[in-house]
């Protein structure tokens, strides 16, 4: 891997949220510490030519207090396309949400039961405790510090979330809460997608052409191990699934206080698990969460590399809705990315 591979890209930048007017989305990701930034809009031609939806789109940037990457971009579109994944099962190709780091788990489950008692359209899990780190270590109840995260899953109608707080142990670069926020929330610290590839081949573009940093790989939850895994991802006995991650070049794959967010969560479950297709239903024109995005610099260089790659498919460099250059491609996974060069 080049230096220039190594500097040229950072954690994911932003989700794109499909949404049908954007005040009330504006208003949710206020609570967890988002704000608006920029504001754009595309005609239809040119939303075509990168997005592949002949629509007029309104777009509206939420910031995170001055974190550079885990943003939010909500896309207005005329005519979208479909309603998106919605509260459908995380057990599909195609899913995609997001996970960010709180001090308030309780307090957003107070809102998800209270969502439900009012009949809104909502599911979610209970918080899980689970043990990510030093998981051979002898746990000594009451004795010594418990060290884990207690993480549950949101899901509504244009979101897709996972909540975690942490216990135990810090990550400095992990992930900023904004205490100023109602739920005390970090920026995105990691979005995730599912695969199904046993030969592994699809995992190597994150590595090899996007030059992300393979972190963790065949890491595995079974049914046996994890309720949360169980739960989230709606295992049956004797299932399985491993995670690969790829971080910012900036990380490290020993050191825990070098790792940064903006981290690539791919689950990838067996190719012998029956699981349905739903990619049209998470890409731009979509509500709901729809598209991810990097931010690189030297635009020209990665679109090369893309186009000399094995990508189902890509688009030319545009300017996309904030005046960036810009192009997309779906990757040999299935999974449709945009790029957008670093001012």
């Amino acid at each position: 891997m080049t230096q220039e591979t190594i500097t040229t890209i950072a954690g994911i930048y932003e989700v794109c949220i499909g949404v049908i007017e954007p005040i009330s989305a504006i208003q949710y990701w206020q609570q967890f510490g988002y704000r608006i930034g920029e504001v754009g809009e595309l005609n239809a031609e040119t939303a075509d030519q990168l997005y592949g939806v002949n629509s007029p789109l309104q777009a509206v940037r939420l910031d995170h207090q001055d974190a550079d990457h885990g943003l939010i971009r909500l896309m207005s579109w005329q005519n979208p396309t479909n309603q998106g994944l919605g509260i459908s099962s995380m057990k599909v190709k195609g899913n995609r949400w997001t996970t960010a780091l709180t001090t308030d788990l309780l307090g957003i489950l107070n809102h998800a039961e209270n969502a439900k008692t009012a009949g809104e359209t909502i599911r979610y899990t209970y918080p899980y405790w689970e043990v990510i780190y030093q998981k051979e270590q002898k746990s000594r109840p009451f004795l010594a510090p418990a060290m884990g995260v207690r993480e549950m899953l949101l899901l509504q109608p244009l979101t897709r979330q996972v909540l975690f707080q942490r216990f135990g142990y810090v990550m400095p670069h992990y992930g900023k809460i904004n205490h100023d926020a109602a739920f005390s929330t970090s920026q995105f610290t990691h979005l995730g997608l599912i695969v199904q590839d046993d030969s592994k081949e699809t995992l190597r573009f994150y590595e090899e052409v996007l030059g992300l940093l393979r972190v963790r790989d065949d890491v595995e939850t079974t049914y046996e191990s994890s309720f949360a895994g169980r739960d989230f991802f709606e295992l049956q006995p004797g299932e399985k699934f491993i995670v690969t991650a790829f971080d910012d070049p900036r990380s490290s794959r020993t050191d825990l206080m070098t790792a940064r967010s903006g981290r690539l969560y791919i689950v990838r479950f067996p190719e012998n698990i029956p699981l349905e297709s739903r990619f049209r239903f998470a890409q731009p024109g979509s509500l709901g969460m729809c598209l991810y995005t990097y931010r690189v610099q030297g635009i020209e260089t990665y679109f090369d590399r893309i186009q000399r790659s094995n990508v189902q498919k890509f688009t030319k460099i545009v300017n996309n809705e904030f005046g960036e250059m810009s192009f997309s491609f779906v990757a040999p996974d299935g999974y449709f990315w945009t790029l957008v060069e670093k001012n």
